[in-house]
């Protein structure tokens, strides 16, 4: 196994969308969705520890998480967990890890996943981690995976592809990247056939990405220049206490993918969910012929069809007459909710919160 190939896993999020059975002591990335004993974090190290060493594999968390990661993951050496001081999103996540790495192995290059996504064809998936890694690691470039999109979902950034890319099948120079478009404009993507989903699984080398920070984030790359010497020491801690929260709270999408020029995106069929919503379990999970999803517990449900079912504890649902409806009970909370509105979960966690207390969310 190739010694200068490193995995940053990002688990520091929230998970809101997916309240109430992702708090904000646990969530989702913590959590076994399908009853295999593993968790979507725990699945996500399993899945990358047949690409990159065990003692390569960074985790970026909350400082509020390192406890649970210990946890979950005990074979992970202390040093390989990095405890952000202050959610400051994805970018400056990622140049920190990347300049941890960068002093530990200079030749570096890195696959960066997010810890809470399915993967059903991991097979291919570790083909493409594999191939991607061979073309960044011999081209100056930040490589994207690129999924074929199903909707026109307004969750997710969009990749217009160019021109392929000589010796290096399905990896295309990227023409346009954009973040999250409205509905309009997510539904010209998919009608126009131009257009992949990013899955937010990134490739590159750390001397690409930190170029790529200097040119097209320099405040960002000040900042954290400033520890330089200080990465991968007894010291780096306090640098990070310090200075991280200083740190532009940005995802690596605006930051960097929307400007650089040397973005490529390679057209993947991995079987690839971002687990993001309460609607992407329910597609990506076995329906029976009313076509209602039942997560991991007991359920008589009359007269119900296109629903998702999800209760913690020995307890049993009796429904009638739902058409379309998330019901999910964990803990002090029930969610009984359209699927078809399930957007709207995040304001509704934040107004649970500014009305009845954080012990509810």
């Amino acid at each position: 196994m190739n010694p200068h190939r490193f995995c940053v896993i990002m688990c520091g999020g929230v998970g809101s969308r997916f309240w109430p059975f992702s708090r904000s002591g646990k969530p989702k990335q913590f959590l076994d969705f399908f009853g295999t004993g593993r968790s979507l974090l725990q699945m996500t190290v399993d899945r990358i520890s047949t690409v990159v060493r065990p003692e390569n594999i960074i985790l970026v968390t909350n400082r509020d998480y390192a406890g649970i990661i210990r946890e979950q993951l005990p074979e992970v050496k202390p040093e390989n967990i990095l405890p952000e001081p202050a959610r400051r999103n994805t970018a400056p996540c990622i140049c920190w890890a990347s300049h941890h790495i960068s002093a530990i192995d200079p030749e570096a290059s890195i696959v960066t996943l997010p810890s809470d996504h399915l993967v059903l064809k991991e097979m291919a998936f570790v083909e493409a981690i594999r191939e991607g890694l061979d073309f960044v690691e011999h081209n100056d470039s930040l490589l994207t995976l690129g999924i074929q999109p199903s909707s026109p979902n307004t969750g997710y950034g969009y990749i217009q592809q160019g021109k392929p890319t000589s010796g290096y099948p399905g990896i295309l120079k990227v023409k346009s990247f954009t973040e999250k478009p409205d509905l309009p404009m997510a539904e010209f993507f998919l009608k126009s056939g131009e257009f992949f989903w990013n899955s937010g699984i990134f490739l590159w080398t750390a001397a690409s990405i930190l170029r790529a920070f200097e040119k097209y984030a320099p405040e960002m790359a000040t900042l954290f220049d400033g520890g330089n010497g200080l990465y991968a020491t007894p010291r780096e801690p306090e640098f990070i206490d310090r200075e991280f929260p200083n740190a532009a709270s940005i995802s690596i999408d605006y930051a960097i993918m929307e400007k650089a020029d040397n973005v490529y995106v390679k057209t993947v069929d991995i079987g690839w969910s971002d687990l993001g919503t309460w609607k992407a379990l329910y597609e990506t999970s076995p329906r029976n012929q009313e076509g209602n999803v039942t997560q991991n517990c007991k359920v008589l449900a009359h007269d119900c069809r296109d629903s998702m079912f999800a209760v913690s504890g020995d307890k049993i649902i009796v429904a009638s007459g739902l058409k379309g409806y998330i019901v999910a009970d964990n803990g002090n909370a029930l969610l009984i909710y359209p699927i078809a509105e399930e957007q709207r979960i995040r304001q509704i966690v934040n107004d649970v919160k500014s009305r009845f207390g954080e012990e509810y969310v």
